[in-house]
């Protein structure tokens, strides 16, 4: 499969770039920079880009791949830090923006401001209006909006490098290798302030690192190949997963019962702790869906743990240990069941791979509630079959699975659930009210 990665220097806005290639039907892989350059050229990726991130590439603990990337004669793209990067790796400059003549940290709107290019050796002045851009901007304006977000800038180009485009603050917006297919931009193309974004990247996948494959995570033949892996590497097992009804847990289960069938075990556990209905709702999905639910009656043992607390971070503590408790003495009772289970299967997605993985130096906003510790002793092997899908991508695959409406675009809900929501101790009382309440906004917006 033709894939393009993305290496990771710690931008918040990482999986963006990549969600936006796989937008344009192309398959892209967030890694870390430090990907060793022999793991790289086995993935044989038809393109690099290089994120954002917020260290600074002159310090000494900057983060930098390894320079043979450089030598593999794949085409590059370097975005804000990484094109940096690249200014600094082939003997450019980089320093504080306002070293620049710029005017300091720079986050917000930009105008880019394409440069003429260079005439060909004794040729005279253009015969016509149209300017020949270079394959990264066809069908971009001269004068464009971008999204700004940077405290550093290229002073100075390397002497292999030309000047694409330049902004009231920079000098050096874009830039590309002379005789190369290395590329970098100093604004953000993969997010929405950035109208012409996706134009840009699509102009890197497609006429500058030759992607031909289209890829589709609602394809029937994608959808076909992954149940077969599915069922090669369980080879029959028998498999259990904790499952909320809610998007991700429900299509990695479907797809699971596609390739290894009833050997599969979803378990719901009902903390009390839900939307109104929530368990019989539960109960009634995977009826039709025709799965063997095991269905885990926990409100008191939550409750119990809960009271008298009155943190939040305590509460998702508890909640979260009664849970994996529960879950793990249910899965010892499946234990002894004739067939041993040998399989825990997940609905982990690519955002919680992404965020969960982390990169030296990254700015994090907050952690994710999706990655916790597992009991040790457990023994069992984690099957992910979603890791690769992000959340969008997971609603098409259930959309073909034929999950319902009312599953595939239901929005995220809490694990904790309503817990999160009350002040002071969570209590039968007060969720039951705060279950009503729910219920007649959900109602009002339906």
């Amino acid at each position: 499969m033709e894939r393009v990665l993305v290496l990771d220097f710690g931008s918040q806005y990482t999986k963006l770039i990549a969600k936006a290639v796989r937008e344009l039907g192309v398959y892209s892989e967030v890694v870390p920079y430090d990907l060793p350059i022999e793991e790289i050229d086995r993935l044989r990726p038809k393109g690099l880009i290089l994120s954002g991130g917020p260290s600074s590439v002159y310090k000494k603990d900057a983060p930098r791949p390894d320079p043979k990337i450089f030598g593999l004669g794949v085409p590059i793209l370097g975005i804000c830090y990484g094109m940096q990067l690249l200014a600094q790796e082939f003997g450019g400059r980089v320093a504080p923006a306002q070293a620049g003549g710029g005017r300091g940290r720079e986050y917000g709107p930009a105008r880019l401001e394409l440069l003429e290019p260079e005439p060909e050796p004794g040729s005279g002045p253009g015969s016509g209006p149209e300017i020949e851009r270079d394959e990264l901007f066809q069908g971009v304006d001269r004068s464009e909006p971008v999204w700004m977000s940077h405290g550093d800038a290229v002073v100075e180009l390397p002497p292999e490098f030309m000047a694409l485009a330049r902004s009231e603050s920079l000098p050096f917006a874009a830039i590309r290798h002379k005789s190369r297919k290395i590329y970098g931009i100093q604004f953000h193309p993969e997010v929405a302030h950035t109208p012409k974004g996706k134009e840009i990247l699509g102009n890197f996948l497609f006429r500058i690192c030759g992607v031909r494959e289209r890829w589709d995570p609602g394809d029937q033949d994608l959808l076909e190949g992954k149940i077969a892996s599915l069922r090669e590497e369980l080879q029959g097992s028998r498999a259990i997963i904790a499952v909320s009804g809610g998007v991700d847990s429900t299509t990695a289960a479907v797809l699971v019962h596609r390739a290894i069938g009833d050997h599969l075990i979803p378990v719901y556990i009902d903390t009390g702790l839900m939307r109104k209905g929530e368990g019989e709702r539960v109960r009634g999905l995977f009826r039709r869906l025709g799965l063997n639910l095991r269905y885990v009656e926990a409100r008191g043992e939550f409750f119990r743990a809960l009271r008298g607390v009155v943190d939040p971070e305590e509460k998702r503590r508890r909640i979260g240990e009664t849970f994996i408790r529960v879950f793990e003495r249910e899965a010892r009772e499946l234990a002894r069941e004739p067939g041993r289970i040998e399989y825990l299967v997940q609905g982990t997605i690519y955002s919680d791979v992404i965020e969960s993985a982390g990169v030296r130096g990254a700015r994090r906003i907050k952690s994710h509630h999706n990655v916790g510790g597992l009991p040790p002793d457990l023994n069992l092997k984690i099957v992910e079959p979603l890791r690769e899908f992000f959340k969008d991508e997971v609603r098409k695959l259930a959309e073909r699975l034929g999950l319902p409406p009312e599953v595939v675009w239901e929005p995220p809900f809490p694990g904790p659930g309503l817990a999160v929501r009350i002040l002071g101790e969570v209590t039968p009382e007060r969720v039951k009210t705060l279950q009503e309440a729910d219920a007649i906004l959900r109602e009002e917006l339906a």
